[in-house]
């Protein structure tokens, strides 16, 4: 673990955005997932979700350019699930679609507890969006074509959003909960080491001030080659 490394974890870490999410509808394409989810690491979402009807959801590699890796997915079973989920974080619902009752995507306060919703391109969000979104916006364009690609859009989105709160300081210093931003550091900075440790329901031991294990057990280390 370099200096720099180190150094550089924390900053991305601490611009974070736990009220800034992402919801995807049954986008099934995993070439777009993981595009989405890397629009998503590079604006600063901590989080990110997902209704699929599958047991697993895996970004395709090379595409993801690692933004799976960082951006923590959570997925629902149905879209009700999901929903309820969001309004229980007290985020507005913000549902992309192509209506021409929606709104421009730059009137919305992106700066407010905020999850913007993406169905799949043939479909779009579940009917059940619709009914409980607090706002359905659009992308205007000036071209012959009607819609963009799912990942695209949420580019779009996701990029206004982070303006918005990079004006508004939202970025300045870190707004995780203290014990969740140590836990995300250490399994970013030692995921091997925190998958033996989750596997075997023990504690993540203390890091020293350079970002390496205090007081972790040797063989433990030797295991994960450490």
């Amino acid at each position: 673990m370099t200096p720099e490394r180190y150094q550089r974890l924390q900053q991305i870490l601490t611009r974070r955005q736990p009220d800034l999410t992402v919801l995807m509808d049954n986008v099934h394409k995993s070439h777009n997932l993981s595009a989405i989810l890397r629009s998503c690491d590079a604006t600063g979402v901590y989080r990110a979700h997902a209704v699929y009807d599958r047991t697993t959801i895996r970004p395709k590699k090379g595409i993801a350019s690692g933004g799976g890796k960082w951006v923590k997915l959570q997925t629902h079973p149905t879209i009700g699930q999901a929903l309820d989920h969001l309004r229980q974080q007290n985020m507005q619902l913000v549902a992309a679609d192509v209506s021409a009752q929606a709104v421009d995507f730059r009137e919305v306060d992106y700066t407010l507890p905020t999850a913007v919703i993406l169905g799949a391109e043939k479909s779009g969000p579940d009917a059940a969006v619709f009914e409980q979104a607090d706002k359905v916006i659009t992308i205007p364009l000036s071209g012959m074509v009607d819609s963009l690609n799912v990942s695209v859009a949420a580019a779009l989105i996701l990029f206004e959003a982070q303006r918005r709160r990079q004006a508004a300081g939202l970025y300045v210093t870190s707004r995780l909960p203290a014990e969740e931003y140590a836990t995300t550091l250490f399994e970013w900075l030692h995921p091997k080491l925190a998958r033996f440790y989750r596997a075997k329901r023990l504690p993540y031991p203390p890091l020293r001030e350079d970002g390496e294990v205090i007081e972790a057990d040797e063989h433990i280390l030797a295991r994960m080659g450490k």
